[in-house]
């Protein structure tokens, strides 16, 4: 089984082919228990403050897959944003479009922006935070595996999830170099153990500070944007800024989710 290295001392496998080929079944059952959560959701989630959230979806995804995440935001009230760009098809031009898109998005809303990024979607969110510190109130990945992928000797199969099929020496170096590196803003991290598409722990910051965090939820990774537990901690997450952010705490709620099997 291919595996991945990080820091040269600890060896990932890929996930197992039981989380792999029940990927699909997990994520209906998760988009299931969604509709009735959306009523829950409206009534006893936090009233947002209306602040814009952009949401990119991950490798091959588009719009549609974030569609039910977006209903979310907006029920709980906050602003959801679509990325606009058709699929993710994963080219590092796309950086630079969403660049240009976070100035005219400041510019649009005149405050900052919170993101959110599914997959591939993440690791894109993470570099705009990066690159517009100052425009960015917070990032949330979800099963977004932006570690262990710096290397040449890594497996070509999690490199051609991140970069759409290219080839390791095809890639800007300096950006694979800086992908780990945590953005400069107040970052959440969620994984899943049972995630079938991609290690864990490629999902993770390498180390969890004031402003950023790692959070387990009990997902497939198809359907961690339809899961009622990562809405739930999205829900919690988006009502701070860097003035007031703190780790987030599951309470009950949150725990009874995480026991569900979601098989």
């Amino acid at each position: 089984m291919p595996a991945v290295t990080i820091n040269n001392d600890q060896i990932i496998k890929r996930p197992s082919m039981f989380w792999l080929l029940t990927e699909a079944h997990r994520a209906i059952t998760e988009f299931s228990i969604s509709i009735p959560y959306r009523g829950y959701s409206k009534r006893f989630c936090n009233h947002g403050d209306g602040h814009p959230i952009l949401v990119l979806p991950g490798f091959m995804a588009s719009d549609t897959s974030t569609s039910r995440l977006r209903n979310h935001i907006n029920d709980i009230g906050y602003t959801s944003l679509s990325w606009d760009l058709g699929r993710n098809y994963g080219k590092e031009e796309t950086i630079g479009i969403l660049v240009d898109k976070i100035d005219k998005l400041y510019n649009q809303y005149g405050e900052k922006i919170s993101l959110i990024g599914w997959s591939l979607g993440g690791v894109y969110a993470r570099q705009l935070a990066k690159a517009r510190p100052d425009k960015i109130r917070q990032v949330i990945t979800l099963g977004s595996p932006f570690r262990g992928i710096s290397e040449a000797n890594n497996v070509a199969w999690i490199y051609n999830l991140l970069m759409g099929g290219k080839r390791v020496r095809d890639v800007d170096p300096l950006l694979l170099a800086d992908l780990p590196n945590p953005a400069p803003v107040p970052t959440t991290a969620i994984y899943s153990k049972q995630d079938g598409i991609v290690p864990w722990q490629v999902c993770m910051e390498a180390e969890e500070t004031s402003i950023h965090q790692n959070v387990e939820v009990r997902s497939s990774h198809l359907g961690m944007g339809v899961n009622p537990s990562v809405l739930k901690i999205i829900a919690d997450r988006l009502q701070y800024s860097a003035v007031n952010w703190s780790h987030f705490a599951p309470d009950n709620f949150v725990e009874d989710l995480l026991l569900y099997p979601s098989l």
